[in-house]
């Protein structure tokens, strides 16, 4: 059972945080200002493209696919946007047996689709650089005459793979936050004894993300505002105060959902692309920063896949097998909780949300600057009067009738990255929260 107590404890936060998520995960706004003006000064300012790729890949695992997929919920239907997970894993040889393993990421393998050619431009992003697989597979663009542009840490492989096959190297910004402590109590823990599975910097993916973006904004391939990207930065900024370790649970958005879902198994559900892919991203984050399992879906689909939950032993409205037995000695009783996920630009009509998350246009930024009314992403009441999709609606019949519990919040933002943004920020800091509170429970 999760003491909620411990979320207004700044200090047992800061002990438990043992590889320093929370300072991470302010620092997002900074990574991407960072990372803009390295990109800039790599070249990507004077790049001048002769038309839009056919087709965009981007390869990486981690936070860089999940940055490819947002870039796919960004540019919606307008490019092709493909992201091109790892498809086989090799051992990689260790020099001699007094030398740590290799991380399992370093053995793994890709390959482009049969199609790819020199139409078409393949992005390769990587944290280390380290990876075999990715340096192959640049060698196999080259041959193939694909466009490549390769985000990595300087001096790594990677990069110098990347001057070889005439690619354009963008730095990754690595993160300002020393290292995390080797063992100890906390949402790190345990992770040592797999020392080839080292956990992700969670704000790796704006690392990822910022230099994609800017990229294809050139390219054309996104339709986003031209001062989108830095008003990001100022976004993530003004989350990191809002969800701050010592603001009050009941003014820190971010600890308020994490402490609805304790002691549930969450389905995350989204209604658009953008949403979509923020739910794919929280989903992530719980089961590798809180040790959470989680179902993320988009409506209406998720409606017809996860219905069965609600009638099974999760659902709350479920008989006990025994309702006289002696429950003094059993743990708390999972149940369901449905967070649902929405971005609704004001003043659209029911109905238009959705499809406008994922068009990816947005002829000014109408941001909102961070410091404006609309502070971020709002938990809806269910008895809001403003307009739903008849998804959206059906999922709150659904809930009810089985007595669970259903919790929307909303990005306002008129511009998809700012909502994106806002959903990514605020479900982030909440799943290092929970691990957070839930290690120290």
């Amino acid at each position: 059972m999760l003491d909620d107590t411990l979320l207004d404890d700044p200090a047992a936060l800061q002990r438990a945080d043992h590889d320093r998520a929370l300072l991470a995960l302010a620092g997002s706004g900074a990574r991407v200002r960072t990372a803009l003006r390295l990109a800039d000064a790599a070249g990507l300012d004077r790049l001048r493209p002769d038309g839009r790729p056919r087709a965009v890949l981007v390869a990486g695992h981690g936070s860089a696919l999940t940055a490819g997929e947002m870039l796919a919920a960004l540019a919606g239907t307008a490019s092709l946007v493909v992201p091109l997970p790892p498809t086989d894993a090799a051992p990689v040889p260790r020099p001699d047996r007094a030398t740590a393993p290799a991380v399992f990421t370093a053995g793994l393998a890709w390959q482009l689709p049969g199609w790819a050619g020199p139409l078409d431009l393949l992005v390769i992003s990587s944290a280390g650089g380290g990876e075999r697989g990715l340096v192959a597979l640049a060698e196999q663009a080259y041959a193939r005459g694909c466009a490549i542009v390769v985000t990595a840490p300087e001096g790594s492989p990677l990069a110098e793979a990347a001057l070889q096959v005439r690619a354009l190297p963008l730095p990754f910004v690595p993160s300002a936050v020393e290292a995390a402590e080797p063992g100890g109590p906390g949402p790190a823990a345990g992770r040592g004894a797999e020392p080839d599975l080292p956990a992700e910097d969670p704000a790796a993916l704006w690392a990822h993300l910022a230099p994609l973006l800017a990229l294809t904004q050139k390219l054309g391939v996104t339709q986003l505002a031209y001062d989108a990207l830095p008003l990001t930065a100022d976004l993530l900024d003004a989350t990191a105060v809002r969800c701050r370790p010592d603001a009050a649970a009941y003014t820190n958005p971010a600890k308020g959902l994490a402490a609805r879902l304790a002691g549930t198994v969450p389905l995350l559900w989204a209604e658009g692309p953008v949403a979509g892919a923020a739910a794919v991203r929280f989903a992530g984050q719980l089961a590798d920063r809180a040790g959470r399992p989680a179902l993320a879906g988009l409506l209406p689909q998720a409606l017809t896949a996860h219905r069965g939950m609600f009638t099974g032993q999760l659902g709350a409205g479920a008989d006990p097998d025994d309702f006289f037995r002696d429950r003094v000695e059993e743990p708390d009783p999972l149940h369901l909780q449905v967070l649902l996920l929405r971005h609704v630009p004001e003043g659209e009509g029911e109905g238009e949300g959705a499809g406008a998350s994922g068009a990816g246009a947005s002829g000014s930024s109408g941001f909102d600057t961070p410091g404006e009314a609309d502070g971020g992403p709002t938990e809806v009441p269910a008895d809001d009067a403003g307009p739903r999709s008849f998804g959206a609606a059906r999922a709150y019949r659904l809930a009810t009738a089985h007595d669970v519990r259903l919790t929307e919040y909303a990005s306002h933002r008129s511009d998809p990255l700012h909502a994106l943004a806002d959903l990514v920020a605020l479900t982030d800091f909440a799943a290092v929260y929970l691990g957070l509170a839930v290690a120290q429970s």
